[in-house]
């Protein structure tokens, strides 16, 4: 890549420039992260028997699931994304959460109990859903000790999952890496280097009430979405120059009706449902907009941040409404689940919001793989030139914040 320079009285200075290690963030968003399937899906078939294409991978979440499974079996990536399509393609309920009526009926009654008597007869339970199902499905399905092996043979060079720490109110991207990388600290954001298990995951994916927060070392942690302001954050320390997010909405579809009617008050399920979508895709669409804004910065100054290094970024996001797409599949979900969400004010057209991160049922992700399969068809030409490190125009790049122009070291690539 050419280095564009400019002379400054009688400094030279270079510009920064974007190099080509692509860092991949999955952000959560419950069932709809089937749409980051699709996505995967369509990248593998482009590149068959090609080495994985993101040496740096992270996750959140639901997010975490998909980027831990790619991760752990980086050397064979392409057989990974088939293994994540044959089980969001048959995905049921029961799989994520005990859903049969006699447990929701213990639920209501546990909270009902703890509830009346103050916790005298009963505390508090730790969340609404029973979710060992998943943590006995992601026992089976990843194994952690490939991970090391992606590690050492350069198929990987980090894989990070975020979760965030009840205890001191911080977001912390666990990391395994093969890079000299140190941990870092910044103002409610953590990196901490560790050999990453099944524990991390299931923290990440302990979206609050809905699943149980889990404890690691001294702390509890649920899902990693909460407390992180800066999402694209640890996939920059860990040394990747551009950046693939696919995200679960469109930035236009921000969780609201086009042509809002106003009749009653949102109920309790409606506002869990806006909750969600805040909580999963709003602070990435706030990361891109602001350093979109310090890459402005950095073209016309490149010399104000000593050190700089500009990291481009490419987003694809749905181009359907998957709020529409889940009402349309209310009924797959099954009885004690509906009935649930009619209780919270959420059936129905009016609560596909809440139950489009809840819908773990086939015919729903089937619908979001092959989304999100057409949408990175659409992109393929782009998708692949960001992929394959082609020079990039300093429009489309961004730089690093200020506050992570320094710290990270990297060892040379073995």
């Amino acid at each position: 890549m050419s280095v564009s320079q400019e002379q400054s009285t009688s400094v030279v200075m270079p510009k920064p420039t974007v190099g080509s290690a692509v860092g991949l963030v999955l952000p959560g968003g419950g069932a709809r992260a089937a749409y980051q399937v699709g996505v995967l899906k369509a990248i593998a078939e482009w590149m068959p028997g090609m080495p994985n294409p993101f040496p740096v991978i992270v996750g959140t979440s639901a997010g975490a699931v998909a980027a831990t499974v790619i991760g752990t079996e980086a050397f064979r990536w392409q057989y990974a994304v088939q293994a994540l399509e044959n089980v969001w393609a048959n995905f049921h309920v029961e799989q994520v959460f005990r859903s049969d009526s006699l447990q929701m009926m213990r639920a209501g009654l546990h909270w009902a109990t703890s509830l009346l008597s103050g916790g005298m007869l009963m505390a508090p339970p730790r969340a609404l859903f029973d979710n060992t199902p998943l943590r006995q499905l992601l026992k089976e399905r990843i194994q952690f000790r490939h991970l090391q092996r992606s590690l050492a043979t350069g198929a990987l060079r980090s894989l990070a999952i975020c979760a965030s720490s009840y205890t001191s109110a911080s977001s912390v991207a666990f990391f395994q890496s093969a890079e000299t990388v140190a941990d870092w600290e910044r103002h409610q954001r953590i990196g901490r280097r560790c050999h990453l298990h099944l524990d991390h995951v299931m923290a990440s994916l302990g979206v609050p009430l809905l699943f149980p927060p889990v404890k690691l070392g001294h702390e509890f942690y649920g899902d990693g979405a909460q407390r992180q302001l800066w999402p694209l954050s640890p996939a920059i320390r860990l040394g990747a120059d551009r950046l693939l997010i696919v995200g679960v909405r469109s930035q236009l579809g921000a969780g609201v009706p086009t042509r809002p009617r106003v009749t009653r008050p949102p109920s309790a399920g409606q506002l869990f449902g806006y909750m969600l979508d805040t909580l999963f895709m709003d602070q990435i669409f706030a990361n891109i907009e602001h350093v979109e804004w310090l890459n402005q910065v950095a073209s016309v100054a490149p010399d104000a941040v000593p050190g700089i290094r500009k990291v481009a970024t490419l987003m694809i996001a749905p181009s359907r409404d998957l709020r529409e797409i889940a009402s349309r599949h209310m009924r797959e979900l099954p009885r004690p689940v509906r009935a649930l969400l009619n209780v919270m004010g959420a059936g129905g057209r009016g609560g596909a919001q809440l139950s489009s991160y809840m819908m773990f049922e086939k015919a729903f992700t089937s619908e979001l793989i092959d989304l999100g399969y057409r949408d990175a068809c659409a992109k393929r030409e782009q998708l692949l030139d960001f992929l394959s490190g082609k020079p990039i125009s300093d429009s489309s790049t961004m730089p690093l914040p200020p506050d992570q122009a320094s710290g990270t070291h990297r060892s040379k690539q073995k």
